[in-house]
């Protein structure tokens, strides 16, 4: 792949979901992406689908040293020219009442939806424009929140930190790098048909002992039906290519298939929200006597 950086991003967490669904509708508009996946076969199934549009970067968002070799490589098809866009896209989802969550997997959910995308960050910052040496113009950002960065359901705590911190991590990037011309740019995607749905794996075993077992139970269920129901992973692609885009993209994108639900969710007082979640999944006290 020849590297036209007027029109070439890297995009995290390419193998599957939105990822998948992000390179689809960029190289279909021309873009060339460097597609960061972890495994070789899914970079083989990234490149037999996508033909020299794309090409294949191997890495952990967590490991740093993985991370600066991927920028590497990227810096050297640029060959001093600007990236033009860094999708910070890869994200895993851990479920369960926070009072019974392991530590370690809470650990592991902030480590690769917030600080991986920091670590990304940093690397590809320079390309993107942060070293001034380099010529064309500042590329943007697009960090992939989700409406849970904005409004924290019960179960998904960890998930929900993880975007709640994406979120101000977000806002502090776009204001310190104006001094370099990089914008930020957030996407909050709704429910989308993607696998990160049925990863829940033991969610319901592991928490089978404690008092929310049968609204963990619920929740699951309706996350794997809404899952199915989801949007198309194409629809956040496409609004991730606006991000990168559009002469002057908005601040963030919100992309669900229930936006009325959404708003209200964030919007109704809060108090309402707790007794309406509450009495649909058993939590209130007075479901307990």
């Amino acid at each position: 792949m020849s590297a036209d950086s007027s029109k070439t991003v890297v995009v995290t967490g390419a193998s599957t979901g939105i990822g998948w669904g992000c390179v689809k509708v960029l190289t279909e508009d021309g873009w060339r992406v460097f597609a960061a996946v972890r495994r070789t076969e899914d970079a083989e199934r990234l490149t037999a689908a996508f033909g020299d549009a794309v090409r294949p970067l191997i890495l952990d968002v967590t490991d740093s040293k993985g991370v600066a070799a991927a920028a590497s490589e990227v810096d050297a098809a640029l060959g001093g020219k600007t990236l033009a866009g860094l999708v910070n896209n890869a994200g895993i989802a851990v479920a369960g009442p926070l009072l019974h969550l392991k530590i370690e997997a809470f650990e592991r959910q902030l480590a690769v939806n917030l600080t991986g995308p920091l670590i990304v960050t940093q690397a590809f910052a320079p390309l993107l424009g942060a070293d001034r040496s380099r010529s064309g113009p500042p590329g943007r950002i697009v960090m992939m929140s989700s409406v849970g960065g904005l409004s924290a359901p019960p179960f998904v705590g960890a998930y929900s930190a993880s975007k709640f911190g994406l979120e101000g991590l977000s806002e502090s990037l776009r204001r310190e790098l104006m001094l370099y011309g990089i914008d930020v740019v957030i996407i909050n995607p709704g429910v989308v048909a993607t696998p990160i749905w049925g990863k829940s794996g033991r969610v319901n075993a592991d928490f089978a002992g404690t008092p929310y077992a049968a609204a963990v139970a619920k929740v699951k269920a309706t996350m794997l039906a809404m899952g199915k129901a989801g949007l198309p992973p194409e629809r956040i692609g496409e609004a991730v290519r606006t991000a990168l885009s559009a002469q002057r993209p908005k601040v963030r994108y919100i992309v669900t298939p229930t936006p009325l639900q959404d708003f209200f969710a964030r919007n109704l007082p809060k108090r309402l929200v707790d007794r309406l979640m509450a009495d649909r999944l058993g939590l209130a006290p007075s479901c307990r006597r």
